[in-house]
């Protein structure tokens, strides 16, 4: 119960401050361009991508319920490889592009207001489409993994709630929050949610029969039970390990553990191959990702003299370097340190 609400609540959190970050840069943008009047385009493209992302989660839940089982287990393992191809390519994505994140994010303001009202309301709607899409595919995915809907779900509302309320804080500079380490620690924590719901979408596609496993009639057997073979005499479409005896499937501590680590009292030797492949591809990457954005970058030399083709009464705009008038402008979203380091 707690095991669910809490990693839906992280889950709901990660994702959902980054898109309350996103959409404070814009805000703070268009304010510093004085162009409140804009403000209203802007909101309409993010309510739509929240209703996209509301829409998407009814369907895919209410669906299903009209399927048969083998349907059902076939779309919640398909889906399940979606999410977490989408959570492992936006981890990676903002590992890359965090530090220019705010830059783009306001050349797409100036674009958007020298194309009309529909370009605004689309740069709104795609900033958020796509972190609202990713977080309804993974909260979905690990929903039907726990059993344990309402708390889930709860946590996953709750995470969201306090997402917008520490984005507007930060925007509003009442709180600082050291972003570059909170993204890290919980990217880390994406990447083993998304081994575990790796594992669970071939769990899915095994009992659908797309892949094949112990619910199927190719499944080893075990001459003296009679049963499907366990452990190295059931590689590799039995089961790798069934420790149910001593860790209850419905207990506390197995939803602790799936819920954190993806770990099930019984899973296929295909469950454990997946989450052991994912998580030796993956984490050596993310690691090395973190390391590359924490080293410091080469600075430029500073010029030791004025060329000599400079006389010495030249204007003081050849002596130092003038900011421009946007640079000058505060900016609400300027002291937010973005994922990885960016500001």
């Amino acid at each position: 119960m707690l095991a669910s609400f809490f990693a839906t609540f992280l889950i709901g959190l990660r994702e959902g401050l980054e898109a309350a970050l996103v959409v404070g840069i814009l805000v703070a943008y268009l304010t510093r361009l004085d162009r409140r009047d804009a403000l209203p385009k802007l909101w309409t493209g993010v309510g739509l991508a929240i209703a996209l992302a509301l829409t998407v989660g009814a369907i895919f839940t209410f669906g299903a319920y009209m399927l048969t089982f083998e349907a059902q287990e076939l779309l919640g393992g398909g889906l399940s490889l979606l999410a977490v191809a989408m959570v492992t390519w936006m981890i990676f994505w903002m590992q890359k592009a965090g530090r220019t994140l705010k830059a783009g994010l306001e050349g797409g303001v100036d674009k958007a207001l020298r194309g009309g009202v529909w370009a605004l309301v689309a740069i709104g709607f795609v900033s958020v489409a796509r972190e609202g899409v990713e977080t309804t595919l993974l909260l979905w995915s690990m929903v039907q993994s726990f059993g344990d809907t309402p708390f889930a779900l709860l946590g996953a509302l709750l995470g969201l709630v306090a997402a917008v309320v520490l984005g507007w804080l930060i925007a509003r500079g009442m709180l600082r929050l050291d972003l570059g380490r909170f993204f890290t620690w919980t990217g880390g924590f994406l990447v083993v949610v998304a081994a575990g719901v790796l594992a669970y979408a071939f769990h899915d596609l095994q009992e659908a029969g797309a892949l094949p496993g112990p619910f199927g009639t190719g499944a080893p057997i075990d001459p003296a039970t009679g049963l499907v073979a366990t452990g190295w005499a059931g590689f590799p479409f039995g089961w790798a390990f069934d420790v149910s005896d001593a860790i209850s499937p419905g207990g506390p501590l197995a939803a602790l553990l799936q819920a954190t680590v993806g770990f099930m009292p019984a899973m296929t030797w295909l469950q454990v191959i997946a989450w052991v492949v994912y998580i030796a591809v993956v984490v050596p990457l993310f690691v090395r990702g973190v390391r590359a954005n924490r080293r410091p970058k080469a600075t430029a030399s500073p010029v030791a003299a004025t060329p000599a083709s400079h006389s010495a009464d030249a204007p003081a705009a050849h002596a130092a370097p003038q900011l421009s008038d946007a640079a000058r402008l505060p900016d609400a979203a300027a002291s937010v340190t973005h994922p990885n380091g960016a500001s």
